[in-house]
């Protein structure tokens, strides 16, 4: 599934500050994305994300 750089990911599961949009930094073999809510950037493996991807907000 191609992601794209400044899309913002829904995901399945909130962040703990509550809010589960993410705007994606990175691609590549991990993800790094950044909070939209609380602004802390977290960096996951690309499977796992793509697994916990809900929707895509292409900005």
């Amino acid at each position: 599934m191609g992601r794209n750089v400044n899309d913002i990911l829904i995901m399945k599961k909130p962040h703990p500050c509550g809010c589960n949009e993410f705007l994606l930094l990175r691609v590549g073999v991990d993800y790094k994305m950044r909070c939209t809510k609380c602004q802390r950037e977290i960096i996951i493996p690309r499977i796992k994300a793509e697994n916990s991807i809900k929707g895509v907000k292409n900005v």
